[in-house]
């Protein structure tokens, strides 16, 4: 990562958005940070974590994102600035949590909320928009449009957040997260900041004190006045502005990323002196005064933005109010067709939908350079699907997952959530999970089926989560199926690390986001005192693991726990060579005879094992093999050899 601390005022820095963003909050005086990791959002509490003892700054990963924002909160009203950060599904968990925040309001600390959406889902179970949750809670919301915005605007809205004593909110998404640009650096605070927890509150922040309860009718009206002066200074705000003529063929408004993506369709199409682009930072309380004034720009309006009709519905509710004789322009966008509902935006369908409002046509190429290009790809470059890493514990464990419920013979059912192990509703994972919702959800689910006994229901249950997913939102449903006895196998693909995020640290690891050591809160003593039956399983070892797994579903009698512990072999592999030297016996190899048409290669799918078409036998990948010697075992022929490193 960058390093955001630099003193280097005035100097140009190249960051990714997340980084910006951090450097924002460093030069806003930031004392407290709290995350949950998750792409996009990640490398804000990261780059905030490596230099927080450098900088005199607390960071933490906290257990889940209401905790974090919960915490945040606190250090906020001891008067310490600070800041939460999250991804789009995060904002679901801390909603309720947000809901009451902003009817008591925040303290003398700025407090403000980073949300990263992810358009496309790209490492996500959806493409959630968080905008209309600022919207629906009433929480002052900004996007910036490019890297140095995203510095600038957190910045500013942590002065914002302390004037109105609310929280305020930043959406960013996943190609300004994790896109590079420069930033101009402003200057680092060099002040002390003293916590102190003050009793008694101004009309500022109207929480609850010892001696002026206020009823919540009064404090939804203050929060109704906090926002009346958030769009005060919204409407001059100068992250809105408007490029283009006075007077305009076709009137673009957008914002975030998008607002890239328009310069870039209007520049390819050459339209500068026809289409204007009216791009707003200030998202909620919409500026409607800057707005008005720009709508008679054109008789034509195209909303440009990923996911939901955010501005789309607001500007046209703004619509609502125009005087009976006034000429109303033609909106376009996600209503009309125009632009996508869904998935991610770029400067291609930005182009498709001026041409089509304004009649033009373009062609960013001719067909035959698509077709070349096409062909090139297919005689160059393998086809690769989506899988665990060579050496990946979760893949020997789904194996055991597998096998086991064949040999049990009663049809079991596999239920799972988002994490690297979502792979496993394909083929990575021998398309064994059968559901994926959010985090912990796998469990919840598992609790339903595993009571159905009484309707005839005697199909094995198996909820499959990571670790970090484990102590992140598991437990509760855990707990609820011991206490009512519901019968199901809890498994926790346990490989010490956040893996999917960036290996960032959990209760399990024993190491906080600033380095330091801290105890281990073991889950299988956790689990033990819950009362569940629970076995710690390598997943390397195929046959214990598959046993034991056969065992725990003939036993029932409600809720078990089988811990599979293996690193995550992209956090072992750091720190030791290989464990063993794999090959192949060409001569033992019966290549496509073998069992299912090629066991190794086409179904377990490890990707340090290829297929050699030559030759007509598998042989492993020296480059990408880590060693594991799992894949030993699968052979039914004994053809892969494993040799100590």
């Amino acid at each position: 990562m960058a390093n955001i601390e630099i003193d280097a005022p005035g100097t140009s820095q190249l960051f990714i958005g997340n980084e910006a963003i951090a450097r924002g909050a460093l030069e806003a005086g930031i004392g407290f940070a709290a995350a949950y990791p998750g792409t996009p959002s990640s490398e804000i509490l990261g780059s905030l974590a490596q230099i927080a003892k450098k900088m005199n700054i607390y960071a933490e990963w906290s257990i889940n994102e209401k905790v974090a924002m919960e915490a945040a909160a606190g250090a906020s009203y001891a008067g310490i600035r600070s800041l939460a950060a999250m991804k789009q599904n995060g904002i679901n968990v801390v909603s309720d949590f947000l809901a009451n925040l902003v009817m008591s309001g925040t303290g003398k600390g700025g407090l403000v909320l980073v949300s990263c959406d992810d358009p496309s889902a790209i490492s996500s179970s959806n493409e959630q928009d968080t905008r209309p949750i600022a919207k629906w809670l009433d929480i002052p919301l900004v996007e910036p449009g490019d890297f140095q915005e995203a510095k600038d605007m957190t910045k500013w809205l942590f002065d914002l957040a302390e004037e109105l004593g609310t929280l305020c909110m930043l959406r960013s998404v996943t190609r300004i997260a994790h896109a590079r640009g420069n930033v101009k650096l402003g200057e680092l605070p060099n002040k002390q900041q003293k916590a102190y927890f003050e009793q008694i509150h101004d009309l500022k922040n109207v929480m609850p004190t010892r001696y002026i309860p206020i009823p919540s009718p009064v404090r939804h009206l203050f929060l109704h006045a906090k926002m009346d002066k958030a769009l005060e200074k919204f409407e001059s705000s100068l992250f809105n502005r408007y490029i283009g003529p006075d007077r305009a063929d076709l009137l673009i408004i957008t914002c975030g990323s998008c607002w890239l993506y328009s310069q870039d369709a209007i520049e390819a199409l050459k339209l500068r002196d026809r289409v204007g682009i009216l791009k707003l930072g200030t998202l909620w309380p919409l500026p409607e005064k800057f707005v008005m004034e720009h709508l008679n720009k054109s008789d034509k309006v195209l909303f440009v933005e990923e996911i939901d009709p955010f501005l789309e519905r607001s500007v046209m509710e703004l619509g609502g109010s125009f005087p009976p004789k006034a000429i109303r322009p033609t909106f376009y966008g996600k209503r009309s067709g125009h632009i996508n509902a869904y998935g991610e935006l770029n400067p291609d369908m930005v182009i498709k939908a001026v041409s089509t409002i304004l009649g033009l046509t373009y062609k960013a190429r001719d067909a035959d350079y698509g077709k070349k290009a096409e062909a090139v790809a297919k005689s160059n470059v393998p086809e690769r699907s989506m899988t665990f890493c060579a050496g990946c514990p979760h893949r020997a464990t789904f194996w055991s997952i597998k096998n086991a419920l064949k040999l049990d013979g009663h049809d079991g059912v596999v239920t799972g959530d988002i994490g690297c192990y979502s792979m496993a509703l394909g083929p990575a994972g021998f398309f064994q999970v059968r559901t994926m919702h959010c985090m912990g959800a796998g469990v919840g689910v598992a609790n339903g089926l595993g009571k159905l006994g009484q309707f005839g229901f005697n199909q094995p249950v198996l909820a499959v989560v990571g670790d970090s997913t484990f102590y992140h939102a598991t437990i509760p449903a855990l707990i609820n199926g011991i206490y009512n006895q519901s019968n199901f196998i809890l498994i926790i693909l346990d490989n010490s690390a956040t893996a999917m995020t960036g290996f960032q640290p959990h209760p399990g690891t024993g190491m906080t986001a600033m380095g330091e050591p801290t105890k281990v809160i073991s889950m299988e003593a956790l689990c033990r005192s819950l009362g569940a039956r629970v076995e710690v399983c390598d997943p390397f070892d195929l046959n214990n693991t598959t046993a034991i797994l056969l065992e725990m579903m003939a036993e029932g009698g409600g809720a078990k726990v089988a811990i599979m512990r293996r690193q995550c072999e992209l956090v072992r592999a750091k720190k030791e060579k290989p464990p063993y030297k794999v090959r192949v016996d060409a001569e033992r190899c019966i290549g496509e005879a073998c069992g299912c048409d090629r066991l190794c290669t086409r179904i377990f799918l490890c990707p340090g094992l290829i297929w050699d078409k030559k030759t007509g036998k598998s042989k492993v990948d020296e480059v990408i093999c880590n060693g594991c010697g799992v894949c030993v075992d699968v052979c039914p022929q004994g053809a892969i050899i494993k040799e100590a490193a």
